[in-house]
């Protein structure tokens, strides 16, 4: 087994949007079938690990979570575990994804805790089962972080069915102040009629042929209903950009409360976010990337 690397490790963790997002039934188990599109962007986090004498996670700004309750505290050991070895580094994370927006904040830093610790301890690349099968055990969405930065995947959204050629993707990206809950959203879908989802065919082509105009056509999300009647701000977050110039298409971001619309160009993504800056809205101008963690210095 190789020796633990010093010094720092930087990885970069990308935010996710869904470009198409069908959920099913309730199974029995309690998850839902998931059909989903994810696509990584350009908004991220930075994930630094740094040799310590025992594991700890801090962040900045500070979420007020639990040392146990934070995800990349459990990545870290869980992936300690199963290698049988302590994993004694100090994790900071610098959150530039706003939490609790359907941006897969949580499940990227894990993700970036896996890859980071993975180069530190010599495991090799980040498609190694192990990696998977522990990334797998952390959440649905902390697998696709591994991978390529656009996918379709199945089951409770943690099945890679196939990877998919990155579009080139202008995006504004703008989240409402109220949160929405992913468990009451999830009790609101269950509560609504079932709709019948169009399939991610039309999104798959569109992802093919690299297409915003056709990408923007395809989006799907069918938990908006269930989240903007939780949050009416998410309605209106949507109403706001499918009124901008130069949006050519809207969707929610998984459950919410994050909304994006994909942009004709980098410059009309530029513009919607400054009006949305300008109604006291977060928001954020970011593109499509090819992959969703990144080692950006170190081991």
């Amino acid at each position: 087994m190789s020796r633990e690397s010093e010094g720092r490790t930087v990885v970069r963790a990308a935010a996710k949007v869904n470009l198409y997002l069908a959920v099913g039934g309730r199974r029995v188990n309690g998850y839902h079938d998931v059909e989903t599109v994810l696509q990584a962007v350009s908004l991220a986090d930075e994930v630094v690990l740094e040799t310590a004498p025992v594991l700890s996670v801090t962040t900045d700004p500070d979420l007020g979570l639990p040392s146990g309750e934070n995800l990349a505290y459990r990545a870290a050991k869980a992936l300690g575990q199963a290698m049988g070895r302590e994993p004694a580094v100090a994790i900071s994370i610098s959150k530039r994804i706003p939490a609790q927006a359907g941006l897969g904040g949580a499940s990227t830093d894990a993700a970036a805790v896996l890859v980071g610790l993975a180069h530190r301890w010599g495991l090799g690349t980040v498609s190694t089962p192990l990696l998977h099968e522990v990334a797998a055990g952390l959440g649905a969405d902390v697998p696709f972080f591994l991978g390529k930065g656009t996918a379709l995947l199945t089951g409770r959204g943690d099945v890679l069915a196939r990877t998919l050629p990155t579009p080139p993707l202008n995006l504004a990206i703008v989240r409402p102040p109220i949160p929405v809950q992913t468990g009451a959203a999830y009790a609101a879908f269950d509560r609504l009629p079932e709709q019948e989802a169009p399939g991610s065919a039309a999104m798959v082509a569109a992802c093919e042929a690299g297409d915003p105009v056709r990408v923007a056509s395809a989006l799907y999300n069918n938990m908006t209903g269930a989240s903007t009647g939780l949050v009416p701000e998410v309605a209106d977050a949507l109403a706001f950009l499918r009124g901008a110039p130069g949006v050519l298409g809207v969707a929610m971001a998984g459950s919410g409360s994050a909304v994006f619309g994909v942009c004709a160009s980098a410059d009309d993504a530029g513009k919607v976010v400054s009006a949305a800056a300008g109604r006291g809205l977060w928001s954020v101008a970011a593109t499509a990337v090819s992959v969703g963690v990144t080692v950006t210095e170190g081991a």
